[in-house]
């Protein structure tokens, strides 16, 4: 059907018309093989591009034809016999308009030109066609199944605790999960392509101190790691954690300075807690878990108490180079406010 009607089509419609369509399809045909290293799209856009050359050269040889339509001339300088059926239609239509009076019509017939402007108008609605087919992907939405990274809760109208308004400048678990939440925090575990499936964020108090040490926390998993960040707001300063690191069962422990802050890093294995949600719904016995390596920093240069933990573990035990800690602390700290003096 779709042939047959551009067969109904004037010539200098329908080629120009074929020209735009198998030029523009072709050149998008070969960039997406290109992209995509596409055998047989490259083959497909080679045949279309192909095909337009052959109408661009009937086009150039009818144009051609149209520029020289003077007959040819023989070798000894005598037209051919044919010319001069030409010359007899005109004096036979002079004759004619004589007769009836009628005026001479302009040797230029006026179809000539209808026939050349419906050609560009043509060329120029198809032309717009495939620009916008070129450019459409860029700006259309994409319709991939790719999953969005998780982003954080909110918890802007939650009500902070006495603690948190009896501390100077504390940080909140929502502030926390945005420091943490970053799109390159995959990279920097060395796990880039990764996506966040979770993140969240808690305004919690620190245990065993009455509801009086603010300890905001925010959490961020991957399939691979998991991280948790949170600043606890106490009088236990990093020098002092170290030394009551001696007493407890923290392994390959480490000392050293993250930003002009003393910092330590330690490892000790996370809970395991199995809940049956049977009918009884009672829980299993509280286990040991993967080991986790974390980076603690003090909240500010001198020292005077509390730290910002960073935390990172896996369910298959595995741990990222110490590294990764310190290159998450590096950005993480510049968004907690240093404590002030006391």
């Amino acid at each position: 059907m779709l042939g047959f009607l551009l067969r109904l089509l004037p010539f200098w419609v329908r080629e120009p018309l074929l020209i735009a369509v198998g030029s523009v399809l072709g050149v998008r045909i070969m960039y997406l093989a290109v992209r995509d290293h596409d055998r047989v799209a490259a083959g497909l856009g080679v045949v279309f591009l192909v095909f337009t050359a052959i109408r661009v050269h009937a086009v150039i040889r009818a144009l051609r034809a149209r520029r020289n339509p003077s007959p040819t001339a023989s070798a000894d300088g005598t037209a051919v016999v044919a010319a001069a059926q030409p010359q007899a239609q005109a004096q036979a239509q002079a004759q004619a308009q004589a007769v009836t009076g009628s005026r001479p019509r302009p040797d230029t017939p006026e179809k000539e030109h209808n026939a050349w402007g419906q050609a560009v108008a043509a060329v120029a609605v198809f032309g717009a066609l495939g620009a916008a087919l070129w450019v459409a992907p860029r700006f259309m939405p994409s319709d991939d199944n790719a999953p969005q990274p998780a982003s954080c809760s909110g918890g802007a109208h939650e009500e902070l605790p006495k603690a948190y308004k009896d501390t100077p400048r504390p940080v909140t678990g929502e502030e926390l999960c945005k420091a943490l939440n970053r799109p390159d925090l995959a990279e920097l575990l060395g796990t880039p392509g990764e996506t966040a499936t979770t993140a969240s964020s808690t305004n919690n108090t620190a245990p065993l101190t009455d509801g009086k040490v603010a300890q905001p926390e925010a959490e961020v998993t991957f399939d691979t790691y998991t991280v948790n960040v949170s600043a606890t707001y106490n009088e236990l300063s990093t020098g002092q954690y170290v030394k009551l690191m001696k007493f407890g069962d923290e392994k390959d422990v480490k000392t050293l300075t993250v930003l002009g802050r003393p910092a330590v890093l330690s490892s000790d294995h996370t809970m395991k807690l199995e809940i049956n949600l049977g009918s009884g719904g009672s829980g299993g016995p509280v286990g040991e878990g993967p080991m986790a390596r974390t980076l603690s920093v003090a909240l500010d240069r001198k020292d005077r108490g509390g730290s910002c933990d960073i935390t990172v573990w896996s369910t298959s035990g595995a741990l990222p180079n110490d590294s990764a800690l310190l290159n998450i602390a590096e950005k993480v700290l510049p968004r907690i406010p240093e404590r002030p003096a006391r």
